[in-house]
């Protein structure tokens, strides 16, 4: 994947931050907990290595949610707008980035859609990404 240099906001601009490394993984996921937290068909993640992001204004205004029974499924937003926000997943080594929330346009693509098999039928499809069951 190219590298990515590039800055981001929550929908008020209270907070920012920018990202400069080569991305990891774009997603499109379409598991019920991703639906739940966007109110769409999909979350659109980029996954970054953490050393390639930084905070720039805000941080403290994040509130986090995490789900009681999941494994490591949480999210982050603003505490102004409500606009969802990157979040550091140790687990994957990762950090998530929506990327609703870059403040430019970007010539990456996703490379897949995965959790398919929960996918609701009203959601977008028929672009050519592989679908996954689950995780690739």
């Amino acid at each position: 994947m190219e590298k990515m240099n590039f800055k981001g906001s929550c929908l008020c601009g209270s907070i920012q931050y920018e990202l400069s490394g080569e991305p990891v993984r774009f997603y499109h996921c379409h598991c019920q907990r991703c639906r739940k937290a966007t109110g769409t068909g999909h979350a659109s993640n980029i996954m970054i290595k953490p050393d390639s992001f930084k905070w720039l204004a805000g941080e403290s205004l994040l509130k986090r949610y995490k789900v009681p029974e999941a494994e490591r499924f949480f999210t982050h937003f603003c505490s102004e707008c409500g606009s969802a926000m990157p979040r550091d997943v140790p687990e994957i080594g990762a950090i998530v980035i929506p990327a609703g929330s870059l403040d430019h346009d970007i010539s990456l693509r996703p490379e897949a859609r995965i959790f398919w098999d929960s996918h609701t039928e009203w959601s977008c499809s028929g672009d050519g990404i592989k679908t996954f069951a689950e995780y690739p």
